[in-house]
């Protein structure tokens, strides 16, 4: 590949080989650029939870070509019902597959992280070095080049150091002040695993409601695997110290915290013991004033985490890659100028997504008491009697991310 700027191809190294990170690959090696992707796994983490693709992460896909791999693997999830504690369904409301509009709270696209990372993997592998189980330990820089030392006691030196490594980003914290506290935080947390499938586990996906602002979700993505969320408000040093304990303590915290919720818990409880796949969070935004330093720039949730709640977590990383790409690529002898138009580009759209996220009304749907709860599904049973959320869906005249359009492609493609 060639970038047709006259400009050397940039040696760019991807700290992080999740979403934001290959779709960066991917875009960059077809400008021509010299890529490698570090990952801190041993192989490729093609695992997580059930995701969702709206608006323009959905287009950003389909410039990438891939829009076919992604409908070949999405889950078959039809909708969201509330039910009581004897699973009785008390409101649901479906998904909008008119293609028209705005998604509901089901998107068109749902499909595993895990599977969307191995689509990305397979399209950029090729032409791009994949490095596992090798993480960014610190780096310098000066405005030439950035040399990055490595997990394994080695260094490399490059034209840019991309840090895709998550909200948590340790590359973050090393070109932010000190002081600075990049999360943005709304008091609710989340914990989330896979228990076997049995037969009344419908392709609905399932919110019971659990007085004390706490929530459990259950949803099944294949034959023979279910997902099960619990969700909780609380604002306590324990609640949010919990996510970086062992996973034993996030376990038994998360048990005493749903014991007596009724419903499936039992259930769920004990599937989670012996669940290979366990993963606890606070739910947070990333929100800084800048995404760059000298020859170091954020990407995807190191960047601009929008929360789950947001429904733009994947497709804020998939078009942020894309547009970080295209202006490396239009700006290839010129990394501010590139960088500058970065950030100038795609924080309206970060900013509108981020939007979405509204604490008052994540709590109103986290009701404190029964009394609350009675009256949150009884509003819902009427709004979904009277067919609400699918004509707001179908009028509205777009999904999350509002009027943000898509800039044009990142780079010609053309083979030397």
């Amino acid at each position: 590949m060639a970038n047709g700027s006259g400009a050397r191809p940039l040696r760019v190294l991807v700290a992080g080989g999740g979403i934001a990170g290959q779709a960066l690959a991917f875009w960059l090696t077809r400008g021509g650029h010299r890529v490698t992707v570090v990952e801190r796994f041993p192989a490729l983490r093609a695992t997580g939870a059930q995701v969702d693709l709206r608006g323009q992460g959905i287009e950003a896909v389909e410039r990438m070509g891939l829009l076919d791999a992604v409908r070949g693997q999405l889950v078959d999830e039809a909708g969201v019902a509330f039910v009581d504690a004897r699973g009785r369904a008390k409101a649901t409301i479906m998904a909008n597959t008119s293609g028209r509009g705005r998604q509901t709270l089901t998107s068109e696209y749902e499909i595993m992280r895990g599977d969307l990372v191995r689509i990305l993997h397979d399209a950029s592998k090729d032409d791009t070095e994949y490095v596992f189980g090798v993480s960014v330990e610190g780096f310098e820089q000066d405005e030439q080049k950035v040399i990055a030392h490595f997990s394994d006691g080695t260094s490399g030196e490059f034209d840019l150091l991309v840090a895709a490594d998550g909200q948590g980003s340790r590359i973050r914290q090393a070109i932010l002040p000190a002081d600075f506290d990049p999360y943005w935080r709304v008091g609710i947390h989340m914990a989330y695993w896979f228990i076997p499938r049995i037969a009344s586990d419908s392709d609905i996906r399932d919110t019971y409601m659990v007085p004390g602002g706490r929530q459990i979700m259950r949803r099944s993505h294949n034959p023979t695997e279910t997902q099960v969320y619990f969700v909780m408000r609380e604002e306590s040093e324990e609640a949010s110290a919990i996510h970086r304990k062992p996973v034993e303590r996030q376990r038994e915290f998360w048990a005493s915290r749903f014991r007596d919720a009724g419903w499936q818990t039992e259930r769920f409880i004990g599937g989670m013991q012996t669940s290979p796949f366990f993963y606890s969070q606070e739910i947070v935004q990333v929100r800084t004033d800048t995404w760059s330093k000298g020859r170091v720039v954020l990407a995807g949730d190191a960047a601009h985490c929008a929360s789950p709640y947001s429904g733009m977590g994947i497709s804020g990383g998939l078009v942020g890659a894309y547009v970080l790409a295209g202006e490396i690529n239009r700006h290839p002898g010129d990394l501010p100028t590139a960088l500058a138009n970065y950030d100038s580009v795609l924080r309206p759209f970060v900013d509108e997504i981020q939007g979405e996220v509204n604490p008052r009304l994540l709590r109103l749907g986290m009701p404190m008491t029964q009394r609350a709860i009675d009256a949150f599904q009884a509003a819902t049973a009427l709004a979904c009697f009277l067919h609400v959320p699918d004509l707001a869906a179908r009028l509205s005249k777009g999904d999350r991310g509002g009027s943000w359009q898509l800039p044009e492609s990142p780079a010609p493609i053309s083979v030397v």
